[in-house]
């Protein structure tokens, strides 16, 4: 179907016009013949949002610790979530673990085969986020990338941090609670992963191999240290993804490369963990993505938030949710309200911050009851 997106406040570039927005056969275009109508006036027509790292779908997996959802349905209510948070392309994070239960590899397998089904609405893709000491499903993981079934890489390494909290019985509850495992085993289970540390570097030299092979871009998560940084660079993890630390976050800054942290970061003012915070890095120019990180709402309400906070315009931090995380992925056909791009298209109630219809590929894939009565 094509359609007429008329009289609103549109995006190009970093600046607001008023105007129409034509989509046909899945693209923005100049003009669309016979299109169905939606009065856009009041509202702003921006580009949808793009969000390269997101695992609230977790919570649909396992919405209480040890009980599980099948993953057909678990993505289903998560494609849902997403489209009405305005998230047009969805890279779904999900972690691949030595840990049994919600991160192993038969969660892994069960939502692989899900995707593959088929799930209506946005575009989702895969960010694998590989722990660095699940050696065992190595050559899985391997076999995934290069069969296209992993579109982002990333690099995660949350043993150590596992390790030191293991003999605190709260906390290691916790990690056992999510394995469904007993706290006994679960300590068992995690020296004998430790055991094998040595083997990580190479398994990472194989993991980044058939990424670059592949073509999938690939990131480095959680980075403390510069020396870090410039390892997982080396291996051509050329994305920084929530570095700990401003030092590091201005080092692949000053490389060129795209530095994310989590939109609930600027909204919540700061990190939940006490780690560097996002908004002033982002007006800085430090931080140019936003993600989703645990919680999708965040990324459309933190472009209001960098906007009310005066050091960037609507349309500049926009960029940061949209346009910058597309080009960080190598998505050339979206981020941006353009001719021939992809249909990916918001519209926003501004004075509400809250989505009022969202277009994928050109299709109306979801609307709000303010919405719908916009329809012609």
């Amino acid at each position: 179907m094509a359609w007429l997106i008329e009289g609103g406040a549109v995006l190009r570039g970093t600046v607001l016009e008023q105007g129409d927005v034509a989509l046909l056969e899945g693209a923005i275009a100049a003009a669309a013949p016979g299109a169905r109508r939606i009065d856009a006036r009041g509202l702003l027509v921006m580009p949808g949002l793009v969000d390269i790292h997101g695992d609230a779908h977790e919570r649909q997996l396992q919405p209480r610790p040890g009980i599980g959802f099948d993953a057909k349905l678990a993505l289903r209510d998560s494609a849902a979530q997403i489209l009405a948070s305005g998230v047009t392309t969805a890279c779904l994070g999900v972690t691949l673990s030595w840990e049994p239960g919600l991160r192993s590899i038969e969660a892994w397998r069960g939502l692989r085969a899900a995707l593959a089904e088929g799930v209506s609405g946005p575009d989702l893709r895969v960010h694998l986020r590989f722990e660095a000491d699940n050696l065992d499903a190595l050559d899985e993981a391997l076999e995934d990338i290069a069969g296209g079934r992993v579109h982002v890489l990333g690099f995660n390494d949350h043993t150590p941090a596992i390790l030191k909290k293991l003999g605190n019985d709260k906390e290691a509850s916790k990690y056992a609670g999510r394995a469904g495992m007993a706290l006994d085993a679960f300590r068992e289970l995690a020296a004998r992963v430790a055991a094998r540390r040595g083997e990580v570097p190479a398994a990472r030299a194989r993991m980044a191999a058939a990424a670059r092979a592949a073509g999938v871009p690939m990131l480095s998560h959680d980075d403390t240290t510069l020396e870090e940084r410039a390892t997982f660079r080396a291996l051509g993890a050329d994305i920084c993804e929530f570095p700990t630390t401003e030092a590091v976050a201005e080092a692949a800054r000053d490389a060129r490369e795209p530095v994310v942290m989590g939109a609930p970061n600027v909204v919540r003012g700061g990190s939940h963990i006490g780690w560097a915070s996002a908004a002033p890095l982002a007006e800085r120019g430090i931080v140019t993505v936003l993600a989703s990180d645990y919680y999708w709402p965040a990324m459309l309400e933190a472009a209001f938030v960098l906007a009310g906070r005066g050091a960037l315009s609507i349309g500049e931090a926009w960029a940061l949710v949209s346009g910058n995380p597309a080009a960080a992925l190598g998505l050339a056909d979206r981020g941006r309200i353009a001719d021939g791009l992809r249909g990916d298209i918001l519209l926003v109630d501004a004075g509400r911050r809250a989505p009022v219809a969202t277009f994928v590929a050109g299709e109306l894939a979801w609307i709000s009851a303010e919405g719908a009565a916009r329809l012609d």
